[in-house]
């Protein structure tokens, strides 16, 4: 099969770099205390210092997302030397086109006046522009296409104006609204380098959808809090102008549900180095697309936990100085790079664009290939093909990556669980939030315990093991205190809590602890400590501010969830040493990740109890 090679790259970012302040005049902005508050926060965590947007200074359209595209397009084919007729494919990937119908590739190829070509639409949100260039790159390997151009547009500023924005401001609108951005850019794909300058060989390229365990998150056509069902969008309106005044064609994004996002992307990258596609340690350059600089940390502290994080020096992205651009940032990033001569012959770059439309993640692998020695270096090998690189041989990336693995299956049914449904939706009641400390307090008690009796139960060959326990049990034995204070600030009694039973699956879960603890040298309890200290980590933080957030709560009465939001964090630190210390023996590895799915399951199974 032939190879695919990015000849040639260009961005199109329309009029002048604008700052933040030239944004709000030129969108216009509402007039009330909760509004300004909402932009200074977006704009404080989205790090976007001058962004573009196809608008004149009084806010009026100048061009059109197919204009955007076509002068990528047209500069990117001219940089290959190669005349528009000579493209025999256009893919294009937007979020949303000018017009409803017909698609919008063909849009941009009317624009383009070029010959007859085969056209292809993507649609989606901000994978779309990789979804563009893994098709071209498809039709490129085989060989039924010789000259593709791949690109992603988006022109979203005129639909971000004041007047589209009437009323109560919402937050999950007013994020998108301060963040997005108008630009385009475009590649050129061929079967062989181009003779004059570097290229950019395609290896592998990976694209998947998680939708089908997630619920919207990213959209526009339904109401405010509605739900894609049949009478609830905006083709069910008996008139277009009903739809406008519900605020359907306002671009929304659940910004709580984006938590779940990471480590989804996570796994998707942990297995792409089990597959042996990916080696982190062989990538020279990173770009990927993200939302806000806010995330980027968040990113990073995933893949450092994980084992896989590449070195932060080798990461790029223009997000500061171009915006986010949606389905074109990954091209408007690698054009810069293509531009300023940041990719020499030999450099492997990592593409990464996750979506939280409904949660897409798309990945590439590139080589830079030298114009004399491109044809004869043998082609890297296509995704579950021989001869890609291979992981580490330490055992950590296999076992970090299989803990992933759990720990989305985890996340999956506690988005099942009716009382994490109702934190995460905002529709938590105080009652329900003081039975779930009421709920959690045995589990939370005997956490000191089955942790002491694991370190009882080391032997001198696992000294490190076991002082990192009794440091654990010393941390642990006693915050259920803790606990019982917030639930009586919470307007419970200390007799109540104290009173209570346990549910099934607390009787479950420390049965099986305690079990577990018992026998010599247990190490598959670092399995367990994954689960529960993740929790705390990734989860608990989040669940006390939309706690705060919706019932009025104060620190006082949310201090252990936030407590455990913080000081997990240090845990899971020292947790991750240990299991560096385990993962080279393949049988450590499997009695850990059985421990943890077997947790992560009677975990669950406590938190469901709280409804019964």
């Amino acid at each position: 099969m032939p190879d695919a090679y990015l000849t040639a790259c260009a961005a199109y970012l329309p009029g002048e770099p604008l700052d933040n302040d030239e944004i709000v005049a030129r969108l216009g902005a509402g007039d009330t205390g909760a509004s300004a508050a909402m932009r200074a926060r977006v704009l404080a965590m989205n790090g976007i210092r001058t962004r573009h947007f196809a608008l004149d200074r009084a806010g009026t359209p100048t061009m059109l997302n197919e204009e955007l595209a076509a002068e990528a397009v047209t500069a990117a084919v001219k940089d290959r030397g190669l005349a528009l007729g000579d493209v025999d494919l256009l893919a294009t990937g937007t979020t949303q086109g000018d017009l409803l119908v017909p698609g919008f590739a063909a849009m941009v190829h009317g624009r383009l006046a070029a010959g007859p070509m085969e056209v292809l639409s993507a649609g989606g949100v901000c994978a779309s522009g990789m979804a563009a260039l893994i098709g071209a790159v498809r039709a490129v390997r085989l060989g039924e296409r010789r000259v593709a151009v791949a690109t992603g547009s988006e022109c979203i500023g005129r639909a971000l104006r004041q007047d589209r924005y009437a009323g109560r401001p919402r937050f999950d609108a007013e994020f998108l609204r301060w963040t997005l951005s108008d630009g385009a850019g475009a590649v050129v794909v061929e079967p062989a380098p181009r003779p004059d300058r570097p290229s950019l060989r395609v290896d592998w390229t990976h694209l998947v959808s998680h939708a089908h365990e997630h619920p919207v998150c990213m959209r526009a056509g339904v109401a405010e809090t509605g739900e894609p069902v049949s009478g609830q969008t905006w083709l069910d309106r008996p008139h277009a102008a009903d739809a406008e005044a519900d605020g359907m064609f306002r671009l929304r994004q659940d910004v709580r549900l984006l938590p779940r996002l990471f480590p989804a992307g996570l796994a998707e990258f942990a297995g792409l180095v089990d597959r042996g596609l990916l080696d982190p340690a062989s990538i020279d350059h990173v770009l990927c697309h993200y939302s806000a600089e806010h995330f980027r940390g968040e990113i990073f502290g995933l893949l450092t936990g994980a084992g896989l994080m590449i070195d932060e020096a080798r990461w790029f992205s223009n997000l500061p100085t171009a915006g986010n651009t949606g389905a074109a940032s990954i091209y408007v990033a690698l054009a810069e790079c293509w531009r300023t001569g940041r990719f020499h012959p030999g450099d492997r770059i990592l593409l990464i664009v996750p979506e939280s439309g409904r949660f897409s993640f798309a990945f590439a692998q590139l080589t830079c290939v030298a114009p004399d020695a491109a044809a004869a270096e043998p082609a890297a090998a296509s995704a579950g093909t021989a001869g890609a690189p291979t992981a580490r041989d330490d055992g950590t990336p296999a076992l970090l990556s299989g803990l992933a693995e759990v720990w989305t299956e985890f996340e999956r049914d506690l988005h099942t669980v009716p009382i994490v449904a109702r934190i995460e939706s905002g529709t938590a009641t105080i009652a329900d939030y003081r039975r779930l400390l009421l709920h959690l307090r045995q589990q939370v008690v005997e956490g000191g315990r089955w942790i002491s009796r694991a370190a009882s139960s080391f032997t001198a060959d696992w000294f490190e093991l076991r002082s990192a326990a009794i440091r654990h049990a010393a941390d642990e034995h006693r915050d259920f205190r803790l606990l019982e204070r917030d639930f009586v600030n919470a307007g419970g009694t200390l007799a109540d809590i104290q009173g209570a039973p346990k549910n099934v699956g607390s009787e479950a879960l420390s049965a099986y602890l305690f079990q577990q603890a018992s026998l010599p040298d247990p190490i598959d309890l670092l399995g367990a400590m994954f689960i529960i200290e993740g929790l705390g980590s990734r989860k608990a933080a989040g669940w006390a501010a939309r706690l705060r957030t919706d019932l009025g709560l104060t620190a006082e009465q949310t201090a252990f969830l936030s407590y455990h939001g913080e000081a997990d964090e240090e845990h899971v630190a020292m947790l991750d040493d240990a299991l560096r210390l385990v993962a080279a023996d393949p049988a450590a590895r499997a009695r850990i990740l059985r421990t943890a799915r077997v947790v992560a399951r009677l975990y669950a199974l406590q938190l469901q109890e709280v409804d019964r």
